[in-house]
């Protein structure tokens, strides 16, 4: 029998992973990590280090059982259009089904989104034969509430958001000045049946208490990857990591299309380039699930899954963890 798993400790250490999106289902806490493969790679600012094939799931019956792993749910090689580089995905619960939405690179070497279905949370996921139409760049979260579901993706550098910014791909396009406003995150209703976009993706301000618009110089607070939405006494919390300052910020708004007014630090830096995450209730507390390097030792490209608990002051705002905690 598996040890229980303790806060901030590995939830698996027989395999590394990353990316943790949280959800309950069916009672217990199922978590969809990114599956980084054993092996060595030299980091860069293109993420061709992060060159993951297949997806694992994993459960827990609550925060101190053991983590189980439910092995293999997809792999790249049952995936018609993708490439390579099965970075962060994220599942969702509708229609009787669930859906495994995942990013990965086309066969001409850019980054779409992809969908897979099946009858159980832990898979096996059968994917569409292409990716969802309109759909680009990487770390797809999806807030299903009630009849309607939204995505939320968009990474910058490896992620190619930057190139997206004319609504077509552009390779050589760069980001905005540091004095302009920061590239935000996108966002699409999504279909009744899950497998396409509604409507064309919107960009989300995310503006800073006074409402102007967060620079794209300002790193420690404008987004950079990993979108998260949650709700919280009836205010929407879009979560998401700054990148190149390694750090789990959040904003909050009134709606699901923002705009969302920044607020503070969720978590300060771990060990590892940076982090990504994703934040669930379970038996009426609340908990970060978060990567860093630390099962490796540092490598960029071996990360393991953690978690925590994540707490609210009166005012509705998330007290920081220190990366110690």
């Amino acid at each position: 029998m598996s040890e229980p798993v303790k806060r901030n400790e590995p939830l698996v250490t027989h395999i590394y992973t990353a990316d943790p999106s949280a959800h309950v289902f069916e009672g217990k806490l199922y978590i969809y990590p990114s599956h980084d493969l054993d092996h060595e790679q030299v980091s860069n600012d293109n993420g061709d280090q992060y060159d993951m094939e297949d997806y694992h799931v994993l459960s827990m019956a609550d925060e101190s059982s053991p983590c189980v792993d439910h092995g293999e749910a997809l792999h790249l090689r049952d995936i018609p259009w993708a490439k390579q580089q099965l970075w962060a995905p994220d599942a969702a619960y509708k229609n009787d089904t669930y859906y495994l939405f995942f990013p990965a690179r086309d066969h001409d070497h850019i980054f779409r989104i992809g969908v897979a279905t099946g009858a159980s949370p832990t898979g096996p996921f059968t994917p569409q034969p292409s990716y969802i139409p309109g759909s680009f760049s990487i770390d797809p979260a999806v807030l299903v509430e009630g009849d309607k579901a939204y995505m939320y993706f968009g990474g910058l550098w490896g992620g190619q958001l930057e190139k997206w910014q004319t609504g077509e791909f552009v390779a050589d396009a760069a980001g905005p000045a540091p004095d302009a406003p920061a590239l935000g995150p996108r966002v699409a209703e999504l279909s009744d049946d899950m497998l396409t976009f509604k409507e064309e993706p919107r960009e989300i301000s995310i503006v800073d208490p006074s409402g102007r618009p967060l620079l794209a110089g300002d790193e420690d607070r404008r987004y950079f990857e990993g979108p998260w939405m949650h709700k919280y006494n009836g205010k929407y919390y879009l979560s998401y990591s700054t990148g190149s300052t390694h750090k789990l910020v959040y904003a909050i708004g009134e709606n699901p299309y923002g705009p969302f007014t920044f607020q503070g630090t969720i978590l300060t830096p771990v060990i590892g380039w940076t982090t990504h995450h994703s934040i669930v209730e379970f038996q009426g507390k609340w908990y970060l699930f978060y990567h860093d390097s630390s099962l490796s030792g540092g490598a960029d490209n071996k990360r393991c899954v953690k978690f925590t608990e994540l707490k609210y002051n009166a005012d509705g705002t998330i007290q920081t963890i220190e990366k110690s905690a």
